[in-house]
């Protein structure tokens, strides 16, 4: 039995004990046991991270745009250091494999270097002589202190890719509600942040609390932007409850991402493809491939390859080097996936293959469930429209193009949707029609590099700007527009006109 620590929790880099009589466990996935208990940590500690945030955004936002990116650049260099140590980490509190945990540390530390470009991604427009001696510049302002909700599926990228480095790169500070099920990985990068990247103190603090804590998020004029990743019904809250408090807002949600594999696909190609994003991370990820909607041609042929390929799969620890398919993050989230799978039975799909008994040997109270498929999915049975977040294949059979599309669209998620398929004109009319916001031409996966928005659409998401690329550089900051007019002692007695500069042609 490991020993458990009891975690602190992070004010003006100072990591503190919490007043608070309840802590929340924090599990090794693959063993079961608990590892660590973090803090439920009160209003008025949540409220003195607020405190530090906005104190410390005086300087930090005063700091030089140069002074702060050769702190980025320190600290891309940290996180490379440290990529390893994190990986492992980030594998055993959550169940993600050695090589799918390196890349969600690599996916923060992609957005660090996007966020060492932030002089040239900050710079504003201007233009001289917009009318008569009068000159017109829009400038890019840090909005002030960013509140943070964090899942618990991407320890490493979202807080620390998503939210933090742009956010401070563009001169905001940040507090960040980290998951209570998968803390430990962002706060050994906070740990990090200060000891070896040398970080002013309170740029960004981290608490881990309950929602009912954490509205203060959601209220406190302090606070001027949230960003948050979770669930449709938490993030539609957040949304409103924080937009009506005068806060910028973006909030991901969950998805149902759907696949349109055609007949003329490389079937093989697009299996390879299919089991990678469908059962990679063991589903839990808002990008997962949960849906195929295949063409009925090929629809026995290509399920008989995706058992095939799924049963070889190698399940196991997910910290051993050989794991293909690791753990899900609580023995709560595992009975709720098994609990998906026999909705799935009892609305009439057919289980093709069952993942629910899965036991590992020499880690038999892990929380495994094996690759699951389940055929003949219609419109209308929930396990093919809502979000299962576990490694779960629905099948559904189509006679066309025109049918799977129709399909696709009418789920009320799009954060990101798929084709496989040898035709380029189809292809073309997919990237078209479709409602996904991120599209895959033979790609399952079709999340975009850094330096493009995160960019899901209808119920995936609620705001107006996403993170990533130009859009996060836009929702962490504010334009300010100047305009200017120099003028000599004969232009001083002219009179000024109702319009101010726009009638001087």
């Amino acid at each position: 039995m490991s020993e458990v620590k009891r975690m602190k929790y992070c004010i003006n880099g100072e990591w503190l004990e919490s007043s608070t009589e309840k802590y929340m466990p924090v599990t090794d996935s693959s063993t079961g046991e608990v590892i660590a208990e973090v803090p439920q940590c009160t209003a008025e500690e949540c409220e003195a991270a607020i405190a530090s945030a906005q104190e410390a955004f005086q300087s930090w936002s005063a700091l030089s745009i140069g002074k702060r990116v050769q702190y980025m650049f320190k600290w891309r260099e940290v996180l490379y250091a440290h990529k390893e140590e994190l990986s492992v980490l980030c594998a055993k509190e959550l169940g993600k494999t050695l090589q799918e945990a390196r890349g969600d540390v690599q996916k923060a530390i992609e957005p660090t270097e996007e966020a060492c470009a932030i002089p040239t991604l900050i710079q504003g427009d201007g233009c001289m002589q917009v009318t008569t001696n009068y000159d017109t510049t829009t400038y890019r302002f840090p909005l002030g202190v960013v509140a943070g909700i964090v899942p618990m599926n991407f320890p490493a990228m979202i807080p620390w890719g998503w939210m933090v480095p742009l956010a401070i790169a563009c001169g905001n500070t940040v507090v960040l509600k980290a998951n209570s099920q998968t803390p430990l990985t962002s706060m050994r990068m906070l740990e990090l942040f200060y000891e070896e990247a040398g970080f002013p103190k309170g740029v960004v603090n981290l608490v881990t609390t309950n929602r009912v804590e954490a509205e203060i998020f959601l209220t406190d004029p302090r606070i001027k932007a949230v960003t948050f990743v979770g669930t449709t019904g938490v993030g539609k809250h957040i949304y409103s409850v924080a937009a009506a408090h005068g806060k910028r807002v973006q909030a991901q949600c969950e998805a149902k991402n759907h696949a349109l594999l055609l007949e003329d696909a490389d079937l093989e190609a697009a299996t390879n493809a299919i089991i990678n994003s469908t059962y990679g991370c063991a589903g839990m990820r808002c990008m997962a491939l949960p849906v195929v909607c295949v063409q009925e041609s090929i629809a026995d042929q290509f399920v008989a390859l995706l058992k095939e390929k799924a049963l070889a799969m190698k399940i196991g620890c997910a910290y051993k080097e050989d794991t293909k398919l690791g753990p899900v993050v609580t023995a709560q989230h595992k009975a709720k996936v098994c609990s998906w799978i026999q909705k799935g039975v009892d609305e009439g799909a057919e289980l093709v293959l069952d993942g629910r008994d899965i036991v590992v040997p020499g880690y038999e109270n892990g929380f495994f469930v094996g690759p699951t498929i389940l055929d003949h999915v219609k419109p209308g049975m929930s396990v093919g429209d809502c979000e299962i977040f576990g490694p779960v294949t629905c099948i559904k059979r189509v006679k066309d193009y025109e049918e799977g599309i129709q399909i696709m669209n009418a789920n009320p998620f799009a954060n990101g949707s798929a084709i496989f398929t040898s035709s380029g004109y189809y292809a073309r009319k997919f990237a078209m029609d479709t409602d996904g916001g991120m599209v895959g031409i033979n790609v399952g996966i079709p999340v975009p590099s850094a330096y493009f928005p995160f960019s899901g659409n209808k119920d995936s998401f609620f705001g107006d700007l996403h993170v990533l690329g130009k859009d996060g550089v836009r929702f962490f900051t504010r334009a300010k527009t100047v305009t200017t007019h120099w003028f000599d002692k004969e232009a001083a007695k002219r009179s000024v006109r109702t319009w101010e500069g726009s009638t001087e042609l």
